[in-house]
């Protein structure tokens, strides 16, 4: 029997902590700047919800920009859903990743940092992190990025095609990232997984979550060192 979980929403269109994951859902689901998080405790939740720290402050989106916000495609109802986001600060600079996975309406959140790297090493490394917290898993996965280079470095069969011709691209220049890109098809081998793109800054609340968990995590203390980026410069 699944442990009940306790959502803490301390921004939505009706703050508070609830019991299941479909009514919070209907919280913040198209909320802009929406803040919340799953806890095995009430009292967990409760705790954090008099004190969710202070959100990442984002511009408005105009309605042109609203108008091209992601609509989630349709998945099975045994669909795990991992959505991620990565950067860094200068790019490249102190980065860091934030996870989201949803499963069973069960929340997971997974977050690090990196003392030197780029923008696309976190992105591939928000993907690697959420696909690998799953270990082995027969049930479809659904992954959403708002990171076009990764969506099209998989869905498009890019990256099978560099690795296929040594690393290389089609042009004959190096493929960047190799070491990731390597990890990222050897965890998806397996997998009945579909990646998905999702506009950035757009009020996707979970996109929005693992956006604030990468800056926080880019800005943290006892950020470690990003070995692949150093031995490729």
């Amino acid at each position: 029997m699944a442990k009940k979980k306790f959502y803490a929403i301390a921004r939505g269109r009706k703050p508070g902590i609830y019991c299941d994951w479909p009514t919070a859902e209907a919280q913040v689901k198209g909320f802009g700047g929406a803040r919340f998080k799953g806890f095995p405790s009430r009292e967990q939740a409760e705790a954090w919800i008099k004190d969710p720290g202070t959100p990442v402050t984002r511009t408005k989106t105009s309605s042109k920009s609203r108008a091209k916000e992601f609509k989630k495609p349709k998945l099975s109802e045994n669909c795990i859903e991992i959505y991620t986001d990565g950067g860094a600060i200068g790019n490249p600079g102190p980065g860091g990743y934030g996870v989201v996975i949803v499963k069973d309406g069960d929340m997971e959140e997974l977050y690090g940092g990196y003392i030197h790297t780029t923008n696309n090493r976190m992105e591939l490394m928000a993907c690697i992190k959420g696909i690998a917290a799953l270990s082995q898993t027969d049930r479809p996965v659904a992954l959403f990025s708002d990171s076009s280079y990764v969506v099209n470095g998989i869905s498009k069969g890019w990256a099978k095609g560099w690795r296929k011709r040594g690393w290389k691209k089609s042009d004959g220049d190096p493929a960047i990232n190799p070491d990731l890109w390597e990890q990222l098809l050897d965890l998806t081998s397996n997998l009945t997984i579909s990646f998905h793109w999702v506009k950035g800054h757009a009020g996707h609340p979970l996109n929005e979550r693992c956006d604030e968990l990468a800056v926080q995590s880019a800005r943290g203390e006892n950020l470690i060192e990003d070995r692949g980026y150093k031995k490729a410069h």
